[in-house]
């Protein structure tokens, strides 16, 4: 059997066992190796609830792949001295709409958070989605509920703050090691930073400062400007048996990219090779200092094994759960809807994809690690 055809057969198997998934009604895989040598991607199933089929460039939803982007743009602004990440988080917002936020045994820190705070995860705010709200509903039952309606960032931190559920106090963040713990109201207030620091909505400031410099054509906000042809089909991002991303303000809400196997790749692959940074070392900061999660059991946030640095996730199988030989570790981030985008450092191997299934949050730490070993090895071994 030729390589090319044994590659083929593998990734094929991967997507086939993806689209397996309990739950999953499509499946979108890509694999390149960094120089471009090596490229497939694959797609199959149903985009949406009329049957139409999912095509390699059908856009999805990549949830919270979005950090990379969120991350990576903060991390430019630096770079062009309209912040630190060491700035107070009150430097950028107002103090009125951080106060009561982060209360801990009586002691309010909404003034002592860092953007590197958020950034790491490390400042202690309980996740928005996860809080019960008026009712005893959370956001995502009311979205599931059909009850489509927009948020922002005060009425999240409002939120937050009636809730009064913190879950630590701000890391000491100069020590070696700290505590962090996965929120993604962390993320919505550095958005709103880079809203305030720019003075334009996040989606041009995606536009100047990631899309445009990569070339970005497929990759947009839901609700703003898509650069898709009118009737585009898109992904059904689904939980369980129920579409969720047929409400537009709710969806728009949450902050997340629309983007396609191209477009992923593209972005991995330019914020490796220095596209977006002027110094290697701002790269650094994203995949260095990693922490690791405690155990958990949301849904909606990783635990361990999964380590946590700038917007970016670092995953390795533990010897112990591997004992034949552990998968080479994979760099980058997933979405709580089964997306996924990852670098592999041992193989500089890119992989990009989702299931669009909220109950198949792990099927990419499942099926992409081995992927990866196996076709790393393969082609090492062939060239």
């Amino acid at each position: 059997m030729r390589l090319e055809e044994s590659y083929n057969r593998l990734l094929e198997s991967s997507l086939d066992r993806l689209g397996k998934v309990r739950g999953v009604r499509h499946a979108f895989l890509a694999a390149e190796s960094r120089d471009g040598t090596f490229q497939w991607a694959g797609a199959k199933g149903a985009a949406n609830p009329d049957g139409t089929l999912v095509e390699v460039g059908t856009p999805f939803w990549i949830a919270s792949v979005t950090k990379l982007y969120i991350a990576s743009a903060i991390l430019r602004l630096q770079e062009s001295g309209q912040l630190s990440v060491d700035d107070l988080v009150v430097r950028h917002l107002p103090a009125d709409l951080m106060k009561g936020v982060h209360v801990v045994d009586g002691t309010d820190f909404h003034d002592r958070l860092t953007i590197r705070h958020l950034l790491t995860h490390a400042s202690g705010i309980p996740d928005y989605l996860e809080l019960k709200l008026e009712g005893g509903e959370t956001w995502i039952d009311r979205v599931l509920a059909g009850k489509d309606r927009s948020w922002s960032v005060g009425d999240i931190l409002q939120a937050v703050a009636r809730a009064n559920k913190p879950l630590f106090a701000p890391q000491d963040l100069r020590r070696g090691k700290y505590r962090i713990r996965y929120s993604d109201t962390n993320y919505q207030i550095l958005i709103a930073i880079l809203e305030s620091v720019t003075k334009k909505p996040v989606e041009d400031v995606y536009a100047d400062l990631i899309f445009r410099p990569l070339g970005l054509a497929e990759t947009f906000l839901p609700g703003g400007k898509s650069p898709l042809q009118p009737g585009t089909a898109m992904a059904t991002t689904w939980v369980q048996d129920i579409p969720f991303d047929d409400k537009p303000l709710a969806m728009r809400s949450f902050g997340d990219l629309y983007s396609t196997l191209k477009d992923q790749i593209a972005f991995l692959r330019g914020l490796l090779e220095g596209k977006l940074f002027e110094n290697p070392e701002t790269l650094g900061l994203m995949r260095g200092g990693w922490q690791t999660f405690a155990f958990g059991f949301s849904p909606l946030a990783p635990g361990w094994p999964i380590q946590y640095g700038m917007g970016m996730m670092r995953f390795e199988t533990p010897r112990f759960l591997s004992p034949l030989g552990a998968p080479p570790a994979l760099v980058g981030h997933t979405g709580a809807v089964g997306s996924w985008l990852f670098h592999c450092p041992e193989t500089d191997m890119l992989f990009a994809g989702t299931v669009s299934q909220a109950t198949a949050a792990a099927a990419p730490f499942r099926i992409v690690p081995p992927l990866a070993g196996r076709l790393g090895t393969g082609l090492r071994k062939g060239n």
